[in-house]
Formats: C-alpha cells, sequence, structure tokens
C-alpha cells in the first residue's frame, strides 16, 4: 500500500512539542484571536468532526480482481465495518456517483450523483442497508461529486474530510476533478479530499493524487479489503483528531507597523511562494517569547525549499530565527523560536545558545514575527491560493538563563585549584611513603 501523507512531525521536535504542552495549557484557558480589519475572532465554537464518504458505485465496479471478489463487494463490506466502529461523536454522510442511471445517454449519465447518507449523526442499520443495496451501474462523475461532497459538509471552521473511494478516473470531464479540488481550495473553506484507489492504472492514480495533493489530502493505492477498512477507519479517525483548538484566521502583512496582533493561540493564514509575510506579538520584561510556524505545500512544488521564522524588533533588528530546509517531496516544512525579553536594561540574555538576541523589542515590547517561504511551483501549477500556514504562538515566564561565561569561568578555576592541591597533597603523601619503606629496607 503507497501512502502519501499531507504532514510530516515537524523537525525541531524537542521546541515543538514543548510549544504544543504550552500553548495547549495557554489555549485551555484562554481563546486566539487576532487583531484583524474585521475587528477580530473569538475561538470557534468546537464543531463535531465531519466527514464524507464518496464512492464510486460505476460499471467497472464489478470487476472481479480484488482477492477473488468484486471491488464494489470489497468496499461494501468494507464500509459496513467503517460504519460498525465510527465514534459516536462524528458527523458521518455517503454519497454516491454512477450509481443509480443505467442507460446509455452519456449527458443524462454524467449527472448521477446523490447524497445516499446526509452528514450527521449516523444511525448504522441505515447506513449498513443503504450501502448494502447498490449495484454498480453508470458512469464516473468523479468532479460533479466532489462539488456534492463539499455542499453536504457545508461551511465552518473546522476541517471537512471528504472520503473518495473509486476504480477509475473521471469519464465525464468537464468539470476535471482536479480542478474542482483546486477550486475547493481556493474557498478558503478547510476541506481535505483524501483519495483511495481501487484500480492500479498510472491516469487513475495520477489523478487521484492530483486530487489530494491539491486539497492537502492523502492517496492510497488498495490492494485488500483490509487495507481499504483500516484506511477508512484512520481517516475517520484522523477528522476526529482535527483541530481540537479550531486555528484563528489572521492575515499578516510586509510590514511590521500594519501587522495584526497576536496574543497567545494558533493561527491559520495564506502564504504566497516565496513570501514574507509579517505579525505581531507583545512580550513584556521577563516573558518569553515562543512561536513555531507550519508550512504545508498542498500541491506540486519545485524540489528545493526552505521556511524561516525570525523575531526581530520594530526596526528589523534580528533578535532570533528557526529555519527548516530540504530537497525533495515534503507533506510539511516546520520550525519554531524562543526568545526571552530582558528583565532589565542590563539583561540581554536569550532563553537558548542557539537565540542569542542581538536587539530589544521596541518600547511597548512589540516583537515583530516574519515568516518567510522559499518554495516554488513545478510548472503548469497554480499559484493562487498561497500555503496554507499554521502559526503557534505563546508568551510564557521566562525560563532561567543559563550561566554567563563569568560565573563558568570562577567555577572552572575553583575545579582547577582543588585538582592543583589535589595533586600536590597525593605527591607528598607518595613521596613520604617511599621515604619510609626506603629507610625500613636499609635497618632490617
Amino acid at each position: 500500500m503507497t501512502t502519501t501523507r499531507s504532514r510530516r512531525p515537524a523537525r525541531p521536535a524537542g521546541l515543538l512539542a514543548a510549544l504544543a504542552i504550552t500553548a495547549g495549557a495557554v489555549l485551555s484557558g484562554l481563546p486566539a484571536h487576532a487583531d484583524e480589519p474585521s475587528g477580530g475572532s473569538a475561538a470557534a465554537t468546537r464543531e463535531a468532526p465531519k466527514v464524507d464518504l464518496v464512492l464510486d458505485v460505476s460499471g467497472s465496479m464489478r470487476a472481479e480482481d480484488i482477492q477473488g471478489k468484486s471491488r464494489i463487494s470489497v468496499a461494501q463490506k468494507s464500509l459496513s465495518e467503517v460504519i460498525d466502529a465510527l465514534p459516536p461523536q462524528a458527523d458521518f454522510g455517503i454519497r454516491t456517483l454512477g450509481a443509480t442511471y443505467p442507460g446509455n445517454d452519456k449527458a443524462e449519465g454524467c449527472k448521477d450523483t446523490k447524497q445516499l447518507f446526509p452528514v450527521g449523526k449516523t444511525d448504522k442499520v441505515e447506513a449498513k442497508t443503504a450501502v448494502a443495496t447498490l449495484r454498480p451501474t453508470g458512469w464516473t462523475p468523479i468532479g460533479l461529486a466532489l462539488r456534492g461532497a463539499a455542499q453536504d459538509l457545508g461551511d465552518g471552521p473546522t476541517t471537512r474530510r471528504v472520503v473518495l473511494i473509486t476504480d477509475g478516473e473521471d469519464s465525464c470531464a468537464p468539470p476535471d476533478p482536479c480542478d474542482v479540488a483546486r477550486e475547493l481550495a481556493a474557498r478558503g473553506i478547510p476541506l481535505v479530499v483524501d483519495t483511495l484507489g481501487l484500480a492500479h492504472d498510472d491516469k487513475t492514480r495520477q489523478q487521484l493524487l492530483c486530487i489530494a495533493n491539491a486539497t492537502g489530502g492523502t492517496y492510497t493505492d488498495v490492494r485488500t479489503q483490509e487495507q481499504l477498512t483500516q484506511k477508512v477507519n484512520q481517516l475517520v479517525g484522523r477528522a476526529a483528531d482535527t483541530h481540537n483548538v479550531t486555528p484563528a484566521k489572521t492575515a499578516g502583512t510586509d510590514k511590521c507597523e500594519t501587522a495584526p496582533v497576536l496574543t497567545p493561540g494558533v493561527y491559520a493564514d495564506r502564504e504566497k511562494f516565496a513570501e514574507h509575510r509579517v505579525y505581531r506579538v507583545p512580550v513584556k520584561p521577563g516573558q518569553e517569547l515562543r512561536a513555531s510556524v507550519s508550512v504545508t505545500p498542498d500541491r506540486a512544488v519545485a524540489r528545493d525549499y526552505g521556511v524561516l521564522l525570525q523575531a526581530t524588533d520594530q526596526v528589523g533588528q534580528e533578535l532570533v530565527r528557526g529555519t527548516d530546509a530540504g530537497s525533495g517531496r515534503t507533506d510539511v516544512a516546520s520550525t519554531g523560536v524562543r526568545w526571552s525579553a530582558p528583565g532589565d536594561p542590563e539583561a540581554s540574555k536569550s532563553a537558548s545558545p542557539s537565540a542569542a538576541t542581538t536587539g530589544k523589542p521596541g518600547a511597548d515590547g512589540t516583537v515583530c514575527l516574519i515568516v518567510s517561504n522559499s518554495f516554488a511551483p513545478q510548472a503548469g501549477v497554480q499559484a493562487d491560493p498561497g500555503l496554507p500556514l499554521e502559526l503557534t504562538v505563546d508568551v510564557a515566564a521566562a525560563s532561567p538563563a543559563p550561566d554567563g561565561p563569568a560565573m563558568g569561568l570562577g567555577r572552572g578555576w575553583i575545579l582547577l585549584l582543588t585538582l592543583t592541591l589535589a595533586g600536590l597533597l597525593t605527591g607528598l603523601v607518595f613521596g613520604w611513603v617511599a621515604r619510609w619503606r626506603i629507610a625500613v629496607w636499609r635497618e632490617n
């Protein structure tokens, strides 16, 4: 089974784990918000996880090439097991394509997509019965079905998931399903499309990869009924885990003086290819700024890339930076920083050796956070909308600073003096014992 994931763990693991813990603790009692032109946004009301499963029931699903069983029977068995295992909090629905029109009129057959079971709390008996009655029938209007699934899921702040199970490419374009996926991504609604292929030809694989990449989803090449069940269960579970804290939408600017002011929380934005995006964070004396950023290449990008997170003062003097860079396919690029504000005018120490303080924040304690990326789209890939960006910000009491050079040097001199005295005493004792043994030997 080949799976292309939309996220990988951030590379600065220790730092980002600490950020996640501290941000979680703060967020449990403090809503994330940003000072936006619209007046800011409070933490969104938490929604139930929402998943719409789109099942291909076109004529080709009759083929018996998965462990000696037909593709449709494998899908039906898997869905029955998935429905039985649905978490009670999930809103789950099913949409079909190619399930009802048996005729030869392609124009009519390419309209054949319908909601089999509405997105909501699932009556498991009804849902399983509806799936069991499906019979392979018509054409494969994937693009139209994806638009329908987006309507089924509706709008809202938390991520919605579409799980597409098909054995072939769209036979009805236009609309081209890749264009539909890009269209959905451009709407700014947090919608992810995961694709599962029951057939293994290259054209189908490329189309399903394109759909998944456009929305930050995954593609899986399914070989057995067990793999299909396991993967769909995993995706439903992932929907439940997505954004327990919903990121507040914000919009960075190109200058610090006009940037939105961020308080502790998690924020979502979109950044254009090779763009700099700026935000402001108030940090008082004796406090420590902790920030991390993840940029997701949700479409095909050039081989080499990099992400830079800088904290600067208001005149552009760098305080600290974090970077991530690589070459080849990546699911996400992440980095983080920590910086402690001086507790008094004489103090100018960073919270970590790699985060050397070279300047001071503005008189009002404002620090500028700058997110930059060096992603570039591959030929023919749309540049708009920008790449999804997630920024975590926390401000806490400053961590104890490590000992300065003077104190470390003092301790070194004490250790050196101790070792010298110990060596001198050892030499004196050894010499006295040797002379005593020689005197005894002469007497005898």
